[in-house]
């Protein structure tokens, strides 16, 4: 009996060797850029889901690229990825989009957001040319001119007289509330002062338990997250639905849009459209209230910089003649050094890590090669982040825009 253990023993041990050297060495036709595998099915994800603790390249990224160099080969989630934090590469990869490579989202994403089968974003690319297009219609910058402006300044003034009553808060955890609030009563009319539903709440829970494994077995982070969406879409079906059958209640928002446009582009379906709703409240949830937080904490670490920013704000009110009139367009325009702070905090406030793209074939770039099916993440704040193009790129400076408007060609310092 024990030898025939030890047999079983023996070959268990010497299958999951040969699965592992499988997985660490997969075989291509080319060269792949240098990197681990890690353990199968895991990869490097365990690695990777840990944040980093400056405004720096995430260490999963920076600690590779040291030992690597700026493309390099991983495995998270259990898919193969090829990393590039190379600037002539993520140009080279973009500017063949479609040809070469198609938009790819984390299984846990796609999943998330119904990016499967024929709702796949990048099977339909009329489906996000529309996204795009639908969403400068509502939120760019002839809709900030003609209306979100004066709308932007009243929310902002309330929003900041209700902190100044509440004492001490969490800075993050209401600009969360307010961008969603604002979002949200933008898209689909919600009024978060007398809706039934506290929205923020749910999104909040969604993105707590969002970068988890795909798994939607009950227990798990995934199954947790998939509920809170099914909620969701459920009170966006409802709402696009109430708008169907009662014309009176339209607003002329972003959700009366895509009702309209119903009738002309055939993937906007009364299951499409409150998957759409849902992702763009999704993404400025998250990346806009990061970047607000952000923009928080460097003031406050930079009084000089709060300074010249008190001085181009009121210079521009005594040239009013009434001081209580609302903010212009021609006045925003006219803010040099906001734009100088504001291009600053979206330098450094790199949110997401990357972007992915999917291989549609075999090719060869900078010397590897990129096999079919594998996933590339391009490293985009490499970029923003490159001492050799940025002094002291982690240090934030406005005045160093100075130079760009004044000689465009010229390296920011």
């Amino acid at each position: 009996m024990w030898a025939i253990g030890l047999v079983v023993v023996a070959l268990v041990v010497i299958y999951y060797t040969h699965m592992i050297f499988k997985w660490r060495s997969p075989k291509i036709e080319g060269v792949l850029p240098p990197g681990s595998m890690g353990w199968p099915l895991i990869g490097e994800t365990l690695q990777f889901i840990i944040p980093g603790k400056s405004l720096d390249l995430h260490p999963f990224v920076k600690k590779r690229m040291q030992k690597y160099g700026p493309i390099f080969k991983t495995s998270l989630v259990g898919r193969p990825i090829i990393v590039s934090a190379d600037y002539e590469m993520n140009k080279y990869i973009l500017q063949h989009e479609g040809t070469l490579v198609e938009l790819w989202y984390l299984d846990s994403f796609a999943k998330f957001f119904n990016l499967e089968g024929e709702t796949r974003v990048n099977a339909i690319g009329a489906v996000h040319k529309y996204l795009r297009s639908i969403t400068v219609n509502h939120f760019g910058v002839e809709s900030l001119k003609e209306s979100l402006l004066p709308k932007i300044e009243d929310m902002l003034h309330t929003t900041l007289a209700k902190w100044a009553s509440q004492g001490p808060v969490d800075v993050k955890q209401v600009i969360s509330v307010m961008v969603f609030n604002f979002t949200a009563h933008k898209i689909f009319g919600y009024d978060a002062e007398n809706s039934k539903e506290t929205l923020s709440k749910n999104y909040t829970k969604i993105l707590n338990s969002f970068i988890s494994l795909p798994l939607n077995i009950p227990g798990t982070s995934f199954h947790n997250c998939m509920q809170e969406r099914e909620k969701m879409l459920k009170l966006l079906k409802d709402t696009l639905m109430e708008r169907l059958n009662d014309p009176s209640k339209r607003r002329g928002d972003f959700l009366d849009q895509a009702i309209d446009d119903m009738k002309t582009k055939k993937f906007l379906t009364v299951d499409f459209i409150p998957q759409l709703m849902f992702g763009i409240l999704f993404a400025s949830f998250e990346s806009m209230s990061t970047t607000l937080t952000l923009t928080f904490k460097f003031l406050t670490e930079n009084p000089r910089v709060v300074e010249e920013l008190r001085a181009e704000h009121e210079a521009i009110v005594k040239k009013r003649e009434d001081p209580n009139s609302g903010l212009t367009w021609e006045e925003y325009r006219s803010m040099t050094f906001t734009q100088m702070v504001v291009n600053e905090t979206l330098r450094i406030s790199n949110i997401p890590p990357g972007l992915f793209r999917k291989a549609l074939k075999d090719f060869q770039v900078k010397g590897y090669t990129v096999p079919a099916g594998w996933t590339l993440m391009l490293v985009t704040p490499a970029i923003q982040l490159n001492p050799d193009t940025f002094k002291d790129p982690v240090t934030f400076n406005p005045w160093r825009w100075k130079a760009l408007l004044h000689f465009p060609s010229q390296t920011l310092t």
